[in-house]
């Protein structure tokens, strides 16, 4: 006999899906997954074999492609899922005090050495943070992508946090992501590798961090607060550029690197 389901909630990119017996369906769709529904009997638009769940009923059918989570559990053993615990407040809604605790989050992050651009992507410090708005809020607070989390004051945490609130808010009606209105395109850094910065008139620049090797886009510039001595010389933060030597050619005769290189 077929189950009910009773709600559906979603955190950030998370997509809990609870039934009637307990059984919760847990998605987390990274840059890659989706869900789409259909029809009975409508042609998909994506092949079968990058379909991870189909929930069907008799005339509708949804199905998830691509999402490189998908787990069910019991929903009274939800905080024992070694990799859910507790998810953090949503900055879209979470009221003043809810921030402070997402800012106490960060200061009292158990790992004292992760990067603070991976800290963000941590839905268990607070959802609704992604790759975009990652780099767009370090932008703004002027903080290294890659400062230690453990090396950040009180007043460093509430900034990241109060900024990525102001930004997700402020986007909630929005159909593209406006983070800096004042710069041409909406956005200071992402996407923004090769160009001038805004604020300094240095080279935006863009690397892979972090477990998953997301493009983290900063300005290497003025985004220096709290960045360690060996930024630069991480091993999983090499340079994202095309490998043909012509391109760091390019980016060293841009006037405003040379100049700044220059002294």
């Amino acid at each position: 006999m077929g189950r009910v389901i009773e709600r559906v909630e979603t955190h950030g990119k998370h997509l809990e899906i609870m039934w009637d017996d307990g059984i919760v369906l847990h998605t987390h769709l990274r840059m890659n997954g989706s869900w789409h529904l259909y029809r009975g009997g409508e042609r998909w638009r994506r092949p079968s074999e990058q379909m991870r769940v189909a929930i069907e009923v008799p005339e509708w059918v949804a199905v998830c492609f691509n999402a490189p989570i998908v787990e069910t559990y019991r929903e009274f053993d939800r905080f024992r899922h070694p990799g859910m615990g507790r998810l953090g407040p949503d900055l879209c809604t979470a009221p003043d005090e809810k921030l402070m605790e997402c800012a106490r989050r960060i200061y009292e992050y158990a790992d004292r050495e992760c990067p603070i651009s991976e800290v963000l992507l941590d839905q268990h410090v607070a959802c609704g943070v992604g790759n975009v708005y990652r780099s767009e809020i370090l932008w703004a607070c002027e903080i290294s992508p890659f400062a230690e989390v453990g090396s950040l004051l009180p007043v460093d945490c509430v900034q990241i946090i109060h900024a990525a609130s102001r930004m997700l808010r402020a986007n909630l009606q929005h159909v593209y992501r406006v983070t800096a209105s004042e710069i041409p395109g909406g956005l200071a850094v992402y996407g923004r590798n090769g160009q001038r910065c805004a604020r300094c008139g240095d080279t935006v620049e863009v690397r892979r961090v972090g477990e998953y090797a997301r493009t983290m886009y900063h300005c290497p510039g003025c985004q220096v607060r709290h960045q360690p001595l060996a930024a630069t010389g991480l091993p999983d933060s090499d340079p994202v550029m095309d490998p043909h030597p012509a391109a760091a050619k390019y980016l060293a005769d841009l006037p405003w690197r040379r100049d700044s290189l220059a002294g």
